[in-house]
């Protein structure tokens, strides 16, 4: 058998460098391999029927001379030219659908030369396909290509998840006869079973958004997986896998009931990969080679048909990604169903969502408003239904899940209240669109209505030609007993409310105030004197027990008497302070009742004057009203100060005088 050291390629041809002259030209692709028959014919059982074929048609087509020669020409002589033009002939072989192509055959010849081929995860595939096309059996020739590829699969590949998917990937250019070989099943079989035995804490690190390898976290989770069993990088390799071959192997993942978090994280990985403009940090996708818009929607509704409705660890990054599908998918204008379902599951885990998460820019041309409010609409009413449906349903630990509903509502509560500030200042947002949005959550949604009250305040600023009945309709959302004394501070001063909630905003303050002294009042019940006694009492109590022990017993209610007395004192002074300001306030709303119906008797009138003038006339009392209203303001702004003022004045002469 020859053995060839240094095959060298003479551009597009092929030559082994053993010393013999080649006899036989293997044509694979664009490719001329110059090679020897007798190795290629003692492990191929096809290229030595096939070398035999060639040598027998070429003997049987051999044309007779004349009997007639020359006799000049001597019968020794012609037979050694005959014999130069059977060395000199050469066979070719053309082979133009090789699995793998040249650069396989290349190793398969190599390997029946002798020369020992180095196995991967990436060519084993392609040479165990080459060897079944060349008929490399075991039965023909012993260590032959095929049990030695077997041999690595089961052994190495198909024991390593990294392993499989890069094997499965190889097998795209040669699916039909891996297919039949069973290695594109294997492979998926291989990589569902060790993904399901693997820890699932180990998975969640591809989704961040810096991707895989960038950034401290994706460092340090890698770290660990390596620790957790070699599984640092096989989602970089699943993301060369193409769309078909994917679909096959997340199919598998969940027949076989794999951890929801697992499948997620592939399908988050494998969007963000080609699909571009799903993270706002990173505009690009990460692959090089972008598809095109209809194969990027064939993409996205298959990331989206294949998420899982429920997982057990729901993280705001992860939320994120789900808003960029969202927006990606809008974008691509995917199907009303895949958009549906990418909503609810949206909605089941929004209470890990921020605040740029839910800026969804309006992309159709029939919404006017900046941003997509129906969306984020739906998106609340599946939150709601998937809380409500989890309180009827009765599961153990109900408490704990009242008390998680409760937070996620509220964190819910205040990221709708930031979203209504925000989109507010939008001009072309109705006021029917901002109070639908407002009223949808439920009472227990706001502790407090500090966040809904900037919201009203940012949209009548920004809408200031609406009617009255809208501003009244717009400051209905509101629950003015749920402001805090500093909003209800700011919005008694508020010039763009109507009327008729600064009224409601005093009346409530004022009950806030009577309440705190009230609740004070019930301190004042107390006896002051009781609390040094008790203290003492609680000195004496250690008497018998040591000299030691009685003195710092007797130092101890010492002290605890004199901060009973100064918390005495000080409780005292603030119900003065309360007791002047609910004076104030009191002085205040009264003012502000007489003012208001003052100023309806003379718009009464005005109106009744005219409607017996002309036109003109009617003209001119618009624009008395229009100056009596700004005068009404300008009197109740300064009914506020004196008032005030004199309350301070009168303040500090009590405190002087006692």
């Amino acid at each position: 058998m020859a053995h060839t050291d240094h095959p060298t390629t003479k551009g597009q041809a092929w030559f082994c460098t053993t010393g013999l002259p080649s006899d036989i030209i293997i044509e694979v692709e664009d490719m001329a391999f110059h090679l020897h028959k007798f190795p290629l014919m003692s492990k191929s059982r096809k290229l030595h029927e096939m070398i035999t074929e060639q040598e027998t048609n070429a003997s049987s087509s051999k044309i007779q001379k004349p009997a007639e020669r020359d006799n000049d020409c001597d019968g020794d002589e012609e037979i050694e030219e005959e014999e130069d033009n059977e060395e000199d002939q050469q066979y070719c072989i053309s082979f133009p659908d090789f699995p793998g192509g040249s650069e396989t055959f290349e190793t398969a010849a190599k390997f029946c030369y002798g020369v020992k081929i180095e196995l991967s995860a990436s060519n084993v595939a392609p040479l165990r396909c080459a060897g079944e096309y060349l008929e490399m059996t075991e039965e023909y020739s012993e260590d032959n290509l095929i049990s030695k590829t077997e041999r690595f699969l089961s052994q190495t590949v198909l024991k390593s998840i990294k392993d499989s998917i890069r094997t499965l990937n190889s097998c795209k250019n040669i699916l039909s006869l891996a297919e039949t070989l069973g290695i594109v099943q294997r492979c998926i079989d291989a990589v569902a079973v060790r993904a399901s035995a693997a820890d699932p804490s180990l998975f969640g690190w591809p989704v961040n958004d810096h991707g895989p390898g960038n950034g401290v976290e994706a460092n340090t989770r890698r770290k660990g997986a390596n620790k957790g069993g070699g599984m640092d990088s096989w989602f970089e390799e699943l993301g060369h896998l193409s769309l078909p071959l994917f679909k096959r192997l997340i199919s598998a993942m969940k027949s076989r009931d794999l951890s929801s978090e697992v499948i997620e994280s592939c399908l988050m990985y494998y969007a963000k990969k080609y699909i571009p403009g799903i993270s706002r940090s990173s505009r690009k996708a990460s692959s090089s080679s972008i598809p095109s818009e209809n194969e990027q929607r064939e993409l996205l509704e298959t990331i989206i048909t294949n998420l899982p409705e429920e997982t057990s660890s729901r993280t705001s990054t992860t939320t994120r990604i789900l808003f960029g599908l969202l927006r990606t998918a809008n974008i691509l204008n995917a199907s009303e169903a895949a958009r549906a379902a990418l909503e609810r599951k949206i909605g089941s885990q929004l209470e890990q969502a921020t605040l740029d998460d839910l800026l969804i820019p309006s992309y159709s041309y029939l919404n006017e408003t900046l941003y997509d409010v129906a969306c984020v609409e739906r998106i609340l009413g599946y939150f709601l239904n998937g809380l409500e449906e989890r309180s009827t349903a009765r599961i153990q630990g109900e408490e704990e899940n009242i008390s998680v509903r409760s937070t996620a509502l509220m964190l819910v509560g205040k990221l709708i209240d930031g979203y209504l500030s925000e989109i507010a200042s939008d001009n072309n947002l109705l006021p029917e669109k901002f109070c639908e949005l407002a009223v949808a959550l439920p009472d227990q949604a706001r502790l407090f209505d500090d966040g809904l009250y900037r919201a009203v305040d940012v949209y009548l600023k920004a809408h200031p030609w609406i009617s009255e009945a809208e501003r009244e309709q717009i400051c209905g959302v509101m629950d003015c007993q749920k402001l805090t004394l500093e909003a209800c501070t700011h919005a008694a001063q508020n010039e763009r409310l109507p009327l008729r909630a600064v009224v409601q905003v005093l009346f409530f303050e004022q009950l806030q105030l009577r309440q705190a002294i009230a609740g004070t009042l019930m301190v004042a019940d107390v006896n002051p004197e009781e609390i040094p006694r008790l203290s003492i009492m609680d000195g004496r109590e250690g008497e018998g027990e040591g000299g030691e022990q009685e003195e710092t017993t007797g130092v101890v209610g010492m002290a605890r008497a004199q901060e009973g007395s100064s918390t005495w004192r000080k409780t005292v002074r603030e119900n003065q302070v309360l007791r002047l300001d609910m004076d104030s306030m009191r002085t205040r709303v009264q003012e502000l009742e007489r003012e208001c119906s003052s100023m309806k008797k003379v718009i009464q009138k005005i109106d009744k004057v005219g409607k017996h003038g002309s036109n003109g006339g009617r003209e001119g009392g618009g624009g008395w009203r229009k100056k009596l209203g700004c005068k009404f303001k300008t009197q109740v702004c300064d009914s506020h100060e004196p008032t005030v003022v004199e309350a301070k004045k009168g303040r500090g002469h009590r405190h002087q005088h006692q």
